[in-house]
């Protein structure tokens, strides 16, 4: 029996949640199929119900990570990004293209679910890209903040303006206990 993979922090912009998924010390998280698996069963209420990832899609999904790692740090810093990084995220939007769908339903009304067509690499790269065209436009882009913690590069975007920390009882509960025992060392 195979464990999943913790994920160190989740539910901060899904751009910043892919980005998350390389923590120092960890490796790559999602690697393989089982890891991304893992991974887009901890993001289902935002990406769906998961389906199981193959090579094709951790390919695609590294991809679009790799791209969106080189758009961010350049947006964060006020800076164009770079041209081989905003096209290979605007090829991926662009590889399955999403329309809407009426639907009737007496339990539900009128609805228009979005639908996107592609295999599922195509589709599940697509989201992934649109996540990080939503994160890099949104002004609050150069709010994006890197852990303080010691070796911690994991990102996170703060509701409030003094967080310092990824998770504060972990990287944060590490930063006191390091300056209390600064403090009384003999």
């Amino acid at each position: 029996m195979t464990s999943t993979p913790p994920f160190p922090l989740t539910g901060e912009p899904l751009a910043l949640d892919l980005l998350n998924t390389r923590p120092t010390g960890a490796g790559d998280l999602i690697a393989g199929p089982e890891g991304l698996s893992a991974w887009l069963a901890a993001q289902e209420d935002r990406l769906g119900p998961a389906a199981k990832a193959g090579p094709a899609e951790v390919a695609a999904v590294h991809a679009v990570r790799e791209a969106a790692g080189a758009a961010l740090a350049a947006a964060r810093r006020g800076e164009r990004p770079p041209a081989d990084a905003l096209r290979t995220l605007n090829e991926a939007s662009a590889a399955a293209p999403a329309h809407r769908e009426l639907t009737w339903t007496p339990e539900t009304g009128l609805t228009a679910p979005a639908h996107r067509t592609g295999t599922p690499a195509r589709r599940l790269a697509a989201r992934l890209a649109d996540a990080t065209a939503e994160l890099l436009t949104d002004p609050r882009v150069r709010d994006v903040r890197e852990c303080e913690g010691a070796d911690c590069v994991l990102l996170f975007l703060p509701a409030h303006p003094r967080r310092r920390w990824c998770v504060a009882s972990t990287c944060g509960n590490r930063a006191r206990v390091a300056r209390y025992y600064a403090r009384h060392k003999p």
